[in-house]
């Protein structure tokens, strides 16, 4: 069964649709958790709002699933989000490279969602103005 959740999942996050925001109840408890480096919250609500304001922000966001890990109820799920800003940078495809830490409850519905992601290296080292302090920064870490 655990296969077959993992398998449901994946499916969902590389065809994922803002119409598929509704359905998260077949994919998420109703308590289940979510964090990532913008968000951590609880309770499907929360959840569905992380997600809508997906789709509210940013143009085609889509995942791409590189690599799965599944043992027992947890999974590690690593991937790519590709997408374009709406309000800058305009018409140039972004990627952030991640990995999703997943739990699942008994049912094969996600229990927890957590995300591992450098939102310094993979959002604010792309940006026009901060990355620029943000690159100054890293070079001066390193020296």
């Amino acid at each position: 069964m655990r296969d077959a959740a993992n398998q449901r999942i994946v499916s969902l996050f590389e065809t994922f649709a803002p119409a598929d925001v509704q359905r998260l109840h077949e994919y998420y408890c109703d308590d289940a958790y979510f964090k990532d480096p913008f968000n951590d919250v609880r309770g499907l609500d929360a959840i569905q709002r992380v997600y809508a304001h997906m789709f509210d922000a940013l143009d085609q966001p889509r995942f791409v699933v590189t690599q799965q890990m599944a043992q027992g109820a947890e999974c590690w799920l690593v991937w790519e989000f590709q997408f374009r800003y709406r309000s800058f940078m305009k018409g140039r495809t972004q990627v952030v490279r991640g990995a999703s830490h997943l739990v699942l409850a008994a049912d094969g519905r996600i229990r927890s969602h957590r995300d591992y992601w450098d939102a310094a290296e993979e959002v604010y080292e792309k940006l026009p103005v901060i990355g620029l302090l943000m690159r100054w920064l890293k070079r001066r870490a390193r020296s």
